[in-house]
């Protein structure tokens, strides 16, 4: 199989193109219809010779914080790899627009592919700020028109779910695990396997997502849901007690272990075995038996001091006299920051009644509806979590669901172009520029500078004067202690011009990125503004096209 064949399964959309996975709707019919319509016209004027310069950027960033994760790179880049109009494209279109269209047109869209492109981008996992464009294409204007939707739809999403990910690292810590569990609640099967991609790009440890796993090497994790505890009414229920021991392997009745810890733990607790649940008990005792290795189990379907505790920790006990170890426990609702802590007081006493050391080091794991704030409140309380499964909040990013990436054309045939707006916001920088960060003697990033690609780049220990593009006061000059161009050519004459990270490679990287930014950059409220700065050269330039372009108004 060449790099361009695809397989499909009949249950999915992922396809092999050999050297990993491509999703099988990421097609050039995956965008706007006016996209296509332009297409036509641009071909009807005789456009088919001119060339354009698209930047691609986002305006704000979100949550709101400082700084932005820029993620999707390698999906743009096996979309433009694989860009092409298959037949029944064509014949579609033929059924979808308007009438009159020139049948040469069609067989025009036929012929097309991303050879002539020319992608430049910052590297996948490096911290992005406003309006400094993340990828810039060169091309054929129609064909960069084409690619504008499809570009937007890849790069959105992931850059947006990588630094929601990412800032659930931040705020949960180093040592703390975070697993991605929002499959069940994400817009969709594609919206759910980007998720667990770009959580774990931005931090994240694992997910409960097992075709992400199988799809990106991400680990899977997960344990079980409350009907499997419900499942089991009393221990009458169970039809397999028997457990082989690890060392001996003799066969051992595991619930007449469990039992007879229950009760020594019961004094121990100060738990009456009268008011946890048998039905419990013999869930997690069939549980462990299914799982000896990996025997974590939820405590919340009944209630976790009176029932949960005693019965996970006399079941862990009996796993430990047939030379096995538990894992952990779960808890999927309450006061997670009063449970964990009861939990690790209980796994304590354990471990010294018992003489069993292990069990100090029992995984405590919460989940339960968990976001940003909920995690920086548990932080304040103390508590004792090792690992927060996150579902809901993460996946459908609900603090701000969309980044607004937006794809300007900002120069044809070598003149620039401008988009002039009432708001300033809007009116974007024209023409071919570079991009380099500029950093401090400390090491850290000091300020993103924009300059025309005809200009030299900023030289280390040379003073630079950075402008505000739009406001002429806001000026400073920096002698910057490094710089770091921040464009590379990806994709050129039909191929891909760098060696592509590994997705461990680009969850690297972003760490090393967000490293780079000063502490009161990353903080969670009021973050101090990241600067984003234009040559003077780039500024004179903006704001002459600016007086050229912009109507004068007539007062009378």
């Amino acid at each position: 199989m060449n790099h361009r064949e695809l397989s499909c399964s009949a249950g999915g959309q992922f396809m092999d193109r050999g050297r990993m996975n491509q999703n099988g709707v990421v097609q050039p019919l995956l965008t706007d219809l006016y996209q296509i319509t332009m297409a036509y016209a641009y071909w009807k004027s005789d456009k088919t010779d001119d060339t354009a310069v698209f930047d691609l950027f986002f305006r704000n960033n979100p949550f709101h914080g400082e700084f932005t994760i820029f993620a999707g790179l390698e999906e743009c880049l096996k979309f433009l790899d694989s860009f092409h109009y298959s037949q029944s494209d064509i014949e579609y279109l033929k059924q979808t627009l308007p009438e009159g269209i020139e049948h040469e047109f069609f067989e025009y869209l036929g012929n097309l592919t991303a050879r002539d492109v020319t992608l430049y981008a910052i590297d996948e996992g490096t911290v992005a700020f406003p309006r400094v464009p993340i990828i810039k294409i060169e091309g054929p204007l129609i064909i960069v028109q084409l690619l504008e939707t499809t570009l937007l739809t890849l790069v959105n999403y992931a850059s947006l779910m990588a630094t929601n990910a990412a800032r659930y690292r931040m705020v949960a810590g180093k040592h703390v695990k975070l697993l991605e569990f929002g499959l069940r609640r994400a817009q969709g099967p594609d919206g759910g396997l980007s998720a667990s991609k770009y959580s774990y790009t931005g931090g994240f440890d694992g997910t409960s997502n097992v075709l992400a796993g199988k799809l990106f090497n991400i680990p899977v994790k997960g344990t079980h849901a409350h009907a499997y505890i419900t499942s089991f009414s009393s221990i009458g229920e169970l039809k397999t007690r028997l457990l082989k021991h690890k060392q001996t392997g003799i066969m051992e009745d595991l619930l007449e272990h469990a039992v007879r810890h229950r009760a020594m733990l019961s004094h121990l607790l100060d738990v009456s075995t009268e008011e946890s649940s048998e039905g419990e008990l013999a869930a997690m005792v069939s549980y462990a038996i299914a799982f000896p290795d990996g025997f974590m189990a939820l405590v919340d379907t009944y209630d976790v001091k009176r029932s949960g505790l005693l019965n996970f920790s006399a079941v862990a006990l009996a796993l430990n006299d047939l030379g096995y170890h538990a894992l952990g426990i779960r808890i999927d609702s309450g006061d997670l920051a009063y449970l964990s802590c009861l939990a690790r007081e209980t796994f304590e006493k354990v471990a010294e009644r018992f003489k069993v050391p292990w069990f100090n080091k029992l995984t405590i794991v919460a989940s339960n509806d968990i976001n940003e704030d909920t995690i920086l409140s548990l932080n304040e309380q103390g508590h004792k979590i090792d690992c927060f499964g996150i579902g809901t909040h993460l996946v459908t990013c609900q603090r701000q669901p969309a980044l607004g990436c937006v794809y300007k054309l900002v120069e044809i045939n070598g003149q620039p172009r401008i988009k002039l707006s009432q708001d300033v916001e809007k009116v974007t920088m024209p023409g071919n520029k570079n991009a380099y960060r500029l950093y401090s003697a400390d090491g850290h990033a000091l300020i993103d500078l924009l300059q025309k690609v005809s200009e030299p780049p900023p030289a280390v220990g040379q003073k630079v004067l950075c402008r505000h593009p739009f406001q002429e006061s806001k000026r400073a000059y920096v002698i910057p202690s490094h710089v770091e161009s921040l464009y590379k050519v990806y994709w050129k004459s039909g191929k891909i011009c760098q060696q592509l990270p590994t997705l461990e490679q680009v969850r690297e990287k972003v760490q090393i990125s967000l490293k780079t930014l000063r502490n009161d950059h990353k903080r969670t409220l009021n973050p101090t503004p990241y600067k984003v700065a234009v040559s003077d050269n780039l500024y004179n330039f903006i704001h002459d096209l600016w007086l050229q372009n912009a109507p004068i108004g007539e007062l009378s």
